[in-house]
């Protein structure tokens, strides 16, 4: 080997070993998490109980940083636009995916301003309604909607998030003539479908399981192809007329772009570390939802299907920003 070659090696080498103490060391200061909804949503809900675990193990705060609207589009946008040292990472929903087809002037690429680090879980959303609707079966809903073409409406958690593709992708495989109404957060589509200021909703499952169990929602359905282990007895969507309908809603933890490989390996050990903790596991499983371990490679590569899948989606139903 000549000099050149023995310096260049060299350099590669303690690049490598400067990255690796750097990961090891990780964090010596608070740890920001954006979360681009409101508080008490799905994605925030996921992302507080990771956060907590992961400041025990850490030694270090990791502040929860909501800041919704437009379909997650604005909290993203603060993610790439920072340092991609680890101090500041998204905490996105499925809607992440969804965004490059809905809005065509984002302010950055999805594909090339974000790290993909680890997924937290994957939930089924349940359809609901009031009770008072006397809706009680999604052969009802469907029914009434069909009877009445453009009289009932569906919320969601803004336009563009995984709940709106969801009633989407319910319009359109039902054939139904329904109006979307968009709301700021999960929260918030809730309190108006437990109202009945609108028809449906399709409701994260962990947000809107304690309004199910003491009687202000009435479960029809939920989203995913097998049933939910938290509403045994609420039949699949597939399995109520619907052959083959699943959705399913995910959430996971993205970096800004030039974040160093080994930090963003370490960040996704601790992470998938603190998900298969007894504590956190029996809390995603009251959730109704399911960890999804994947090495940072193989989640981008479900993020890059997940776009292009759901690009369909939006495609054939008509979405575009609002």
């Amino acid at each position: 080997m000549n000099t050149t070659m023995r310096w260049l090696a060299g350099i590669a080498f303690g690049v490598a070993a400067a990255g690796a103490a750097w990961g090891q060391a990780f964090p010596t200061k608070p740890v920001r998490m954006v979360v681009p909804f409101t508080a008490g949503s799905a994605t925030d809900i996921l992302a507080r109980t990771v956060g907590q675990k992961l400041s025990e193990l850490w030694g270090q705060p990791v502040i929860i940083d909501n800041r919704p609207g437009a379909g997650g589009t604005i909290g993203a946008a603060i993610v790439a636009k920072s340092p991609g040292d680890g101090y500041t990472l998204l905490v996105h929903s499925a809607a992440h995916a969804y965004n490059p087809a809905i809005y065509a002037n984002l302010t950055y690429d999805t594909g090339k301003d974000f790290v993909e680090v680890v997924p937290l879980a994957g939930q089924p959303n349940v359809l609901v309604v009031a009770p008072a609707s006397g809706i009680k079966t999604v052969a009802d809903l469907i029914a009434a909607a069909k009877q009445k073409p453009g009289a009932l409406n569906f919320a969601s958690a803004g336009n563009g998030s995984g709940t709106h593709i969801n009633g989407e992708k319910f319009k359109l495989a039902a054939g139904i003539d329904v109006l979307h109404i968009p709301y700021k957060g999960t929260p918030e589509a809730l309190t108006d479908t437990m109202a009945g200021r609108v028809t449906y909703f399709f409701s994260p499952i962990s947000a809107a399981l304690p309004h199910v169990r003491e009687g202000k929602l009435t479960a029809l359905g939920v989203s995913t192809a097998k049933r939910s282990s938290v509403l045994p007895n609420v039949p699949t969507i597939a399995e109520s007329g619907l052959p083959g309908f699943d959705y399913n809603l995910w959430v996971g933890v993205f970096a800004p772009a030039g974040t160093p490989g080994d930090l963003v390996a370490k960040i996704n050990r601790d992470v998938l570390g603190v998900l298969a903790t007894p504590e956190v596991k029996e809390r995603l499983a009251a959730l109704g939802a399911d960890a999804m371990p994947m090495t940072p490679a193989e989640f981008r590569k479900f993020v890059q299907e997940e776009i292009v899948e759901s690009a369909k989606v939006i495609k054939a139903a008509g979405i575009v920003a609002q």
